[in-house]
């Protein structure tokens, strides 16, 4: 594997494409929108992005490491609230005739768990390769 990263991700990227399109003429197509990210310079700006997420990432401050995890359980905590406190919450409000607490907007919420879910992944591969923070 090369040391140059755009290089790197070219190759690492070609070899994804041969083992998920198995018929020879879509995975050409494949590569070819693959090279033509790297003549357009975007697959470098994509590497360098990577770099920059591996340096963020082995950071030993919380503050600039720990901003995963926050997320993870800021929207745990969302869902433990919009799902199992506010409808015994809302339950507890109707037997006294007090007004129902406000419910959260779940879309937001859903798109934000969504996106941490992808990014659970690539803390799992951290912890499997043994870079993550203990």
């Amino acid at each position: 594997m090369s040391l140059d990263p755009v290089t790197a991700l070219l190759d690492v990227g070609s070899k994804v494409i041969d083992r998920l399109w198995p018929d020879p003429i879509d995975a050409n197509k494949a590569k070819l929108e693959l090279y033509k990210l790297q003549q357009d310079g975007e697959l470098q700006v994509i590497a360098g992005q990577l770099q920059i997420n591996a340096v963020e990432a082995a950071h030993p401050s919380l503050f600039v490491s720990g901003w995963r995890p926050f997320i993870g359980w800021v929207c745990g905590f969302a869902l433990v609230y919009q799902f199992l406190a506010f409808p015994m919450l809302e339950w507890v409000s109707a037997s006294f005739n007090v007004a129902a607490p406000l419910p959260l907007e779940l879309g937001t919420l859903i798109t934000v768990l969504g996106g941490m879910l992808g990014l659970g992944t690539l803390r799992t591969t951290e912890r499997i390769k043994k870079v993550a923070r203990k």
